[in-house]
């Protein structure tokens, strides 16, 4: 007898449906093919320990079974449940009527209960898309399943809950989630606020402005002064997500398996901070059957890099592409990945080795050739992508001991949004633009345009500050940026003065 029964492959952030044909016939073997990995051959063994643990048993014939499309290569444990029905069906121990209207993945434990699995929003997404009406998964992926209209989704938590439904008609609770109500929620609650930090107001003012024009940006301080706590915070004062966006962010955290348990959409902004001792594939993604890295995972979000000169420098060049291009490409021999990578990038790095160059209370311990040294594995072509680069100073205990509350991250966010709305209005003839920090030279020339006085202002300062040529058109950008803040069609001279002190690493003295 030949019973089909469907699942699903996750190839990048995309999802292919996978028809698994069971036939039993004369004989003793059983047989698995359509290129599974090691993962899914030993699943006989999960499915045998499992029915017979539920009353059920493999049977003694001949069983064939085809993952189709047979080229395709199939990898992990979440096809177990899928095997599983398909062999109680064609074996007639269970009724199994409507399959075709099923999508069915688990991984199952020896006693039938069921573990998560990966990918379960883009699997979700390309159900509905082909038409199949439920989506049978473990509970802890549901909430996150469910997020897709016109799907039904049902949460298991064992294999006889699933022979239940369809061998006695025994009906399953449906998983909903108010995707609207439960995004809307979340976004006025950040997990990190800027009502927890003590004084450092210019560094908020700074960061403020990173992310209304989503300028990348670089922190310069000593150890304790606050560069981690602030960064920490950035993500929750950028504009909130739309809710493209969100699935977007969700769908790459759902196939790396990065989801929290029994967790819907992903509202807030993703925060990562990957250690300095971490691999260029790690970062940027790769390995056999490639997966996102932490580039990725930041899309849409945050990604910071403590004590930047201290990560390999091999590591620091490969971001230089995604950071223009806002996606990566991993290619093998068989196909091509691409994953999203638009991301913010927020860099931290002691002054010196010594980490208390710019400190006026700690004495220099540093030579000047150690300085040169340390600072030197910071790349000029890396820090062209960085717009704006700060001075922390340490807090004094007047500030961290004062009682009065900050303002909150709610608040700065509001005005950041407001800058968004009127960057959006200026770039929407341009398709891959969306804010200043995205202009290119001929963009620049158009809407920073200079009057004669503040013109003579940057002449004055780049020539008095020794400011490279790199400095022009970041400080251009960021002029305009803190424009947008006060609504200013023009840049003012004062815009332009305070977008001169965001270059500390282009004055003469910090990098030669």
């Amino acid at each position: 007898m030949l019973t089909k029964v469907y699942g699903s492959a996750v190839f990048g952030v995309e999802a292919s449906t996978i028809t698994i044909e069971v036939n039993i016939d004369k004989g003793i073997g059983y047989h698995l093919v359509g290129l599974p990995d090691n993962a899914i051959r030993e699943s006989n063994y999960r499915i045998a320990a499992a029915l017979q643990n539920n009353g059920f048993k493999i049977p003694g014939k001949k069983i064939t079974l085809n993952m189709a499309p047979a080229d395709l290569r199939k990898e992990g444990s979440a096809y177990d449940l899928t095997l599983a029905i398909g062999i109680l069906a064609a074996s007639g121990q269970i009724k199994a009527e409507n399959l075709d209207e099923y999508i069915i993945m688990g991984e199952l434990s020896l006693d039938g209960s069921l573990q998560p699995i990966r990918g379960a929003l883009p699997i979700a997404i390309k159900a509905q898309e082909e038409g199949f009406k439920k989506f049978l998964l473990p509970s802890q992926n549901a909430r996150e399943a469910a997020i897709v209209k016109d799907l039904e989704v049902y949460a298991i938590d064992s294999i006889a809950q699933v022979i239940d439904h369809f061998d006695n008609d025994t009906e399953l609770e449906r998983t909903l989630v108010d995707t609207r109500n439960e995004f809307f929620n979340a976004l006025e609650q950040p997990e990190f606020d800027f009502a927890d930090v003590k004084g450092q107001e210019s560094i908020k003012r700074c960061m403020e402005i990173a992310a209304a024009g989503g300028h990348n940006i670089i922190l310069i301080g000593p150890p304790g002064a606050g560069k981690t706590m602030l960064a920490k915070r950035l993500s929750s004062i950028l504009p909130p997500m739309t809710l493209r966006e969100a699935l977007e962010t969700t769908k790459i955290h759902s196939v790396s398996g990065r989801m929290r348990e029994h967790v819907g959409l992903m509202a807030q902004r993703p925060f990562r901070s990957p250690h300095h001792t971490i691999s260029d594939v790690a970062l940027v993604g790769g390995g056999a059957y490639p997966q996102p890295g932490e580039i990725s995972l930041a899309h849409n979000g945050v990604l910071f890099l403590d004590e930047l000169p201290e990560f390999k420098r091999t590591v620091l060049e490969v971001m230089r592409q995604p950071l223009e291009d806002r996606d990566v490409t991993i290619s093998r021999a068989k196909f091509t990945v691409t994953y999203p990578s638009s991301f913010m990038l927020v860099a931290s790095m002691n002054p010196s080795p010594g980490g208390y160059f710019n400190d006026p209370s700690a004495p220099v311990t540093s030579t000047p050739a150690e300085m040169q040294r340390y600072l030197s594995k910071v790349s000029g072509p890396l820090l062209d992508r960085i717009d704006i680069h700060i001075e922390v100073t340490p807090v004094p205990f007047d500030k961290l001991s004062d009682e009065r509350k900050a303002e909150s991250s709610v608040e700065i966010r509001k005005r950041v949004t407001e800058a968004r709305k009127l960057q959006t209005e200026r770039f929407r003839e341009s398709e891959n633009i969306h804010y200043n920090a995205q202009m290119s030279v001929k963009q620049i020339r158009k809407h920073c345009a200079l009057d004669a006085g503040s013109k003579d202002l940057l002449k004055n300062a780049m020539e008095k500050l020794n400011l490279s040529a790199r400095a022009y058109d970041r400080i251009l950008k960021v002029s305009r940026t803190i424009a947008d803040l006060e609504a200013s069609p023009t840049i003012e001279a004062h815009h332009i003065t305070e977008a001169i002190q965001y270059r500390s690493l282009d004055r003469d003295g910090w990098l030669g």
